[in-house]
């Protein structure tokens, strides 16, 4: 690890003279990206800020961990970060300067931005409740670390195609979206053995796709074998030509299955022979006392090891505010073998609490952050901000909850809404209840800011399905769209998802009375 920090800190040198070139006019934005993206770092819309990513390894972090982010945003005199759908976080409205310190206290705090974008393997989601969840096949947390740790070691010397993206889901619920990601590992256990599903080639943004399944089980040990069969497969044969077509599903679709699995098994083969990768790994044993709780709340999940709990904690949008957050930070302090666990839906699990502890961690956080699943939305960074953002998702987010609590309206009849700025599907809006891309569009002979809708999606295993496009939507008129349709599903007394699958009339009906 010392000869990469090393080599992180003389590659930091060379980005700093390049940032400032960039800023200066000497270098194009496209060439700044070129570097930029594999530092973890992005020029944003003004062109004279920028923002940083910080690998948060499957977003597994503690109290210290978070409140040294904390330290570095107040530091650089920011009042927030950014919790990410990949379980990382991003600083925001940078100086190149204030950037390239970032990266190098991160360094020195074995904490890397190096990879957070580009052609690279990118942070390893996981199920931010593996290790305690109750419905779990096995933990997957080991598993996710050594990968994490795999991609870190090697990090300077990938040349691949475009970005790499590995998850590793603990249950079907695939809260790691090993359904829709380039290589995800689900757990499973068959015949009293622990093994895992593969799923490949599936991805999100432009050209969607689900993944398929691979036609073997694998052993846990295994999983290192499969990331480089995997890796080496991108390398040989993913088109670096057409940054359009160079994904891992673009190989797949270009092969078809039969042909992209035999090549994959090539691959594999040719790693078993040369590699010696095989993983022992051990799970954390939970011997917290526990203590029962008689309390039912949205925010408060029961833990599989008996009066243990995690509870749930959502900054609107993903936005956590460095004043709030310290102040939970200093109320936890004492909490014994207090976990945290970032979520790939921006927000944070507070883990292995007993029972007595979880009900003041949730009286803690009450308000802090949102309680309803509506207030519990997820939305990208969007404009003003991401440079390739269309629309402002953020703003448009705050609105529609705005809007509810105007109408004062709390109850939980919708799922949480996915608002992606742009085409990207930085909020996975394709694979969720109800999701929402920014795009601009002639209405009327002027130019408008709409969203276009999607319904009816889903990542679980052996469900998981891209929504339904409908159409778009004005984005000034999203509240009041999906303030109607609560009340409509509200009104027949289902879920959402019965609501879909059994008025569809009635849905399109309202639908049709917003689409341009």
């Amino acid at each position: 690890m010392n000869n990469l920090k090393q080599d992180l800190l003389i590659e930091l040198e060379d980005f700093k003279r390049l940032g400032d070139k960039f800023l200066c006019g000497e270098v194009s934005i496209g060439d700044f990206k070129k570097v930029s993206g594999g530092m973890g770092v992005y020029s944003e819309r003004s062109k004279k800020e920028f923002m940083i990513r910080l690998r948060i390894p499957s977003g597994i972090t503690n109290i210290n961990q978070m409140n040294w982010l904390c330290g570095i945003a107040e530091k650089y005199e920011l009042d927030k970060f950014h919790l990410t759908t990949r379980e990382a976080i991003q600083y925001h409205n940078l100086s190149i300067d204030q950037t390239c310190s970032i990266m190098k206290d991160g360094i020195d705090n074995d904490i890397y931005s190096r990879g957070g974008g580009g052609n690279f393997p990118r942070n390893v989601a996981m199920s931010p409740l593996s290790g305690v969840d109750k419905s779990e096949a096995f933990d997957v947390t080991p598993y996710a670390l050594a990968v994490n740790n795999h991609f870190l070691s090697k990090i300077t010397t990938y040349k691949l195609p475009r970005k790499f993206k590995v998850s590793f889901s603990s249950n079907n619920d695939d809260l790691g979206h090993c359904n829709v990601t380039d290589l995800g590992f689900l757990a499973i256990i068959k015949d009293n053995k622990k093994y895992f599903k593969v799923y490949m080639g599936g991805g999100l943004g432009r050209n969607p796709k689900i993944g398929i399944e691979y036609d073997e089980l694998i052993d846990p040990s295994e999983v290192l074998y499969h990331v480089d069969a995997m890796t080496n497969l991108f390398v040989k044969e993913g088109d670096y030509e057409n940054r359009n077509k160079a994904r891992i599903r673009f190989i797949l679709e270009r092969m078809g299955t039969e042909k992209f699995i035999e090549t994959y098994k090539e691959h594999l083969k040719e790693v078993l022979n040369k590699e010696d990768l095989n993983l022992a790994v051990t799970s954390k044993e939970y011997t917290k006392e526990g203590k029962e709780l008689d309390i039912k709340h949205s925010r408060l999940f029961e833990q599989k090891q008996k009066g243990l709990y995690s509870v749930y904690f959502h900054p609107i949008g993903g936005q956590i505010y460095i004043e709030k957050l310290r102040g939970i930070l200093d109320k936890l302090k004492g909490i014994e073998d207090l976990e945290i666990r970032l979520t790939m839906t921006e927000g944070m699990f507070f883990r292995n609490l007993n029972g007595e502890e979880a009900k003041k961690v949730l009286e803690m956080t009450q308000d802090l952050g949102g309680e309803t699943a509506i207030e519990q939305s997820v939305s990208c960074i969007g404009v003003p901000i991401c440079q390739v953002g269309i629309l402002e998702s953020q703003k448009t987010l705050n609105n529609i909850i705005n809007y509810f609590k105007e109408k004062g309206y709390k109850k939980d009849v919708l799922p949480r809404i996915h608002v992606s700025g742009c085409g990207n599907s930085c909020a996975v809006h394709e694979v969720v209840g109800i999701g929402l891309t920014g795009k601009r569009k002639k209405v009327n002979d002027t130019i408008e800011d709409v969203f276009e809708l999607h319904i009816n999606g889903s990542f679980e295993t052996g469900d998981a399905r891209l929504g339904k496009v409908y159409g778009d939507i004005l984005a000034c008129e999203i509240p009041r769209f999906l303030y109607e349709l609560s009340l409509l599903v509200e009104n027949k007394n289902i879920s959402f998802d019965d609501y879909v699958k059994t008025n569809e009339v009635e849905l399109v009906e309202l639908i049709g009375k917003y689409i341009k």
